[in-house]
């Protein structure tokens, strides 16, 4: 009863900081009525070029510092939508579940980010779906570097980066544990550090489907631990998402090395210009494939040690199970029959006197 009251009290005070928030949001946009240009900058992706192509005029974007503003934004769009799933989809389910306070901080955690890889997957499918990266997949390395991006690519770019800034600020408003904040900005920094690799060095198509793989991997994880909190006889979806896990790294990998390793290498231009935005050099490409595969040897290790570890579990448990077992079925075994009891190979009576051996007369 004492951790409900404490998780109650954790979410009123989440719910007084993203109300701060919201009060903040709502001075700003009524600052921006005034100043309709600031606004601009804050809402709507900036960098913009107009050039002609076969299907008319096209506009193109570029990033710049002033892409800082559009995040900082979108952040707090995005603190009011984590407030929103929080109080109105997941603490009604937690009512009904009754979960201690554990379980519920890792709930709320999977549900939260269940709808954003969700939500992420199918974004990013559907882009690289309609900037034909699927029927042509040379197209991720082809015609590099690719600086000038469509306003759909941009503006997913600037919202990732958004929900990933905004789950710093949600370390404090979640009342997340001090043991767990460290595995959590390990994840959150990961995250960070790719994307804006990929954003930064002109490899938004190469980032765009690894971000596609990496995040239905996770989605295939968290689905797996809501589904176990619901009912903990579900075991099957993990061992679904296992095989999809190593599938994932293993796929990040090849990509990688062929849009990296094969395809970049084999361009013309491989000489660095901070105007044209090239970063298709030697170093360059050793450090970017040397970043994604040690990420991705960290997380198959991971993975496979947590395996060990839980077989090695499993397997005390089923030997500490026989013994308990054997131990119950000799305590359970009768040790007196119809005239006494075994001692010694000697049948003894009640009274522990031995019973009389019957003559046996000559014949």
């Amino acid at each position: 009863m004492a951790s409900t009251n404490e998780s109650e009290d954790d979410r009123s005070e989440g719910k007084g900081s993203r109300l701060c928030v919201l009060l903040i949001i709502e001075e700003i946009s009524s600052l921006f009525q005034t100043t309709a240009k600031t606004a601009i900058l804050f809402i709507q992706p900036q960098y913009n070029i107009s050039t002609m192509s076969t299907d008319g005029e096209v506009t193109l974007y570029h990033y710049g510092w002033k892409d800082c503003a559009t995040v900082l934004f979108y952040l707090c769009i995005t603190i009011i939508f984590h407030a929103v799933v929080q109080e109105y989809v997941l603490d009604k389910v937690n009512r009904r579940l009754h979960l201690s306070k554990s379980k519920n901080t890792k709930f709320n955690e999977s549900g939260q980010l269940c709808v954003f890889y969700l939500v992420s997957s199918v974004w990013s499918l559907y882009v690289m779906a309609t900037e034909g990266y699927l029927l042509h997949p040379s197209s991720l390395w082809e015609n590099y570097p690719h600086a000038h991006l469509r306003f759909q690519v941009k503006f997913f770019y600037l919202t990732q980066l958004a929900y990933w800034f905004h789950a710093l600020p949600e370390l404090y408003f979640q009342k997340v544990r001090k043991e767990e904040i460290p595995r959590q900005l390990q994840y959150i920094s990961l995250y960070l550090l790719h994307i804006l690799a990929a954003y930064l060095l002109n490899l938004t198509r190469v980032g765009l489907v690894l971000l596609f793989l990496q995040y239905l991997s996770e989605m295939g994880f968290h689905l797996s631990r809501l589904f176990y909190f619901i009912d903990e006889n579900h075991h099957k979806m993990f061992e679904m998402w296992s095989v999809g896990f190593v599938l994932t790294r293993m796929i990040t990998l090849t990509l990688m090395f062929l849009a990296v390793g094969f395809g970049l290498a084999r361009s013309e231009n491989q000489t660095l210009d901070l105007e044209t935005g090239n970063f298709n050099t030697l170093s360059i490409r050793l450090l970017v494939l040397f970043m994604v595969c040690f990420t991705q040897s960290w997380l198959l290790w991971k993975f496979f040690r947590f395996q060990l570890s839980r077989t090695r579990e499993l397997r005390l448990e089923q030997a500490a199970r026989k013994r308990a077992a054997a131990k119950q079925q000799m305590q359970r075994t009768p040790k007196r029959d119809s005239v006494g009891h075994h001692e010694n190979g000697l049948i003894k009576a009640e009274n522990g006197t031995s019973p009389r051996l019957k003559k046996i007369k000559a014949p």
